[in-house]
């Protein structure tokens, strides 16, 4: 499978993180002759490239699809609605 190398546009991110990480993340960046923005960027591929090789090893058998249930829930149904009342009725709030 041939793979084609494409130009991508760059765009800003804004992030928030507590003073401390950013000043240790500059300090590796600076160690590792890399920006910020590179670091970051390399470390979301690697987590993206991650997924996707898990994704295509785990096949799932015929007898694990077998177990599967669809369930058919009101189109009124709110789970958190619901989820409250189990935590209030099991706690006795």
């Amino acid at each position: 499978m041939k793979r084609h190398t494409f130009a991508r546009m760059k765009a800003k991110l804004t992030l928030l993180l507590d003073k401390a990480t950013i000043e240790e993340a500059k300090e590796y960046a600076a160690e590792n002759d890399t920006s910020l923005s590179r670091m970051f960027e390399n470390f979301l591929k690697a987590t993206f490239g991650k997924k996707k090789s898990a994704r295509k090893k785990i096949e799932i058998s015929d007898y694990v699809k077998s177990l599967s249930t669809k369930l058919d829930l009101p189109k009124a149904y709110d789970i958190k609605k619901e989820y409250a009342k189990h935590v209030a009725k099991r706690y006795r709030l």
